[in-house]
């Protein structure tokens, strides 16, 4: 591990995939950074992946199609960035915005989603969460009950794990902690969004597993977005930004239309001296 600056980090995030297919199998990916004034990309590069190019879905993301061609394909993704100044420290508003004057492009994030269940968790989260006297206070509590009653245990959920059956079980990974943590805050009537990305280890910051692939979540409280982790104790973390979605369906790795075994897979995310 190394320190991050005070102003900027200079990192080289990327993955590897090792596949195994039947027959030509049709597949998109979601693994380059967002390119915006907070994090400035520098370069990229694919290796040995065929037929590809690059499109954006409807929240703005960066999607590689391709075509795996039949037989083992093994490809690797590679960016250099900076992201620009350190981690947010803004203080959400204390004051809620009316519900009726939220933008309307903000209602899409408090409804239903695949993994996200607001309609069943409600009345958990009204009688937990609601006597509280903002929505910047009921944000902090859901993190932290989410963080304190989910035991983080790698294998405990699989790819068809909702918020509701992670709420149940008690157990799960970070994909597990942000879609419980959406769903309270989306029956609250917080708008509530998905984030995937990747997390370097630096000093003095604790991620759970060095150089992660790792989800988090952004919540809209009135003057604009704020992230929140409910896995991750570090607030101050270093995040890159891959997508944002209403959940893992919208913002995943990988997803191939036909069988497709994943015989390996690896993620950098390490500073550049």
């Amino acid at each position: 591990m190394v320190s991050a600056p005070n102003d900027e980090l200079r990192l080289r995030v990327g993955c590897t995939f090792e596949l195994r297919t039947t027959a030509p199998t049709n597949a998109v990916l979601q693994v380059a950074p967002v390119n915006d004034e907070t994090q400035v990309l520098h370069g990229e590069r694919f290796d040995d992946l065929p037929r590809r190019h690059r499109y954006h879905d409807g929240w703005g993301n960066n999607c590689e199609r391709t075509e795996l061609p039949a037989g083992t394909t093994r490809f690797t993704y590679e960016a250099e960035l900076t992201l620009v100044g350190p981690p947010t420290s803004a203080v959400p508003p204390a004051e809620d915005l009316p519900l009726g004057d939220l933008p309307d492009e903000m209602l899409v994030w408090m409804m239903p989603s695949r993994f996200c269940q607001p309609d069943e968790l409600g009345e958990f989260a009204w009688t937990t969460f609601g006597d509280l006297t903002s929505n910047r206070d009921r944000v902090q509590a859901v993190r932290d009950h989410v963080h304190d009653h989910l035991e983080y245990l790698i294998g405990s959920s699989n790819p068809w794990t909702t918020s509701v059956d992670a709420h149940i079980a008690g157990q799960g990974v970070c994909r597990d902690f942000t879609h419980l943590a959406i769903s309270f805050c989306r029956a609250l009537n917080i708008p509530a969004r998905y984030v995937s990305g990747f997390v370097p280890a630096l000093e003095g910051i604790q991620t759970g597993a060095p150089d992660d692939f790792a989800a988090w979540f952004e919540v809209y409280l009135g003057d604009g977005w704020y992230t929140y982790d409910a896995h991750l104790d570090a607030a101050d973390a270093y995040r890159v930004v891959v997508a944002r979605g209403r959940d893992a369906v919208d913002v995943a790795m990988l997803t191939t239309f036909g069988a497709a075994e994943l015989l390996d897979f690896g993620v950098e995310a390490s500073p550049i001296p």
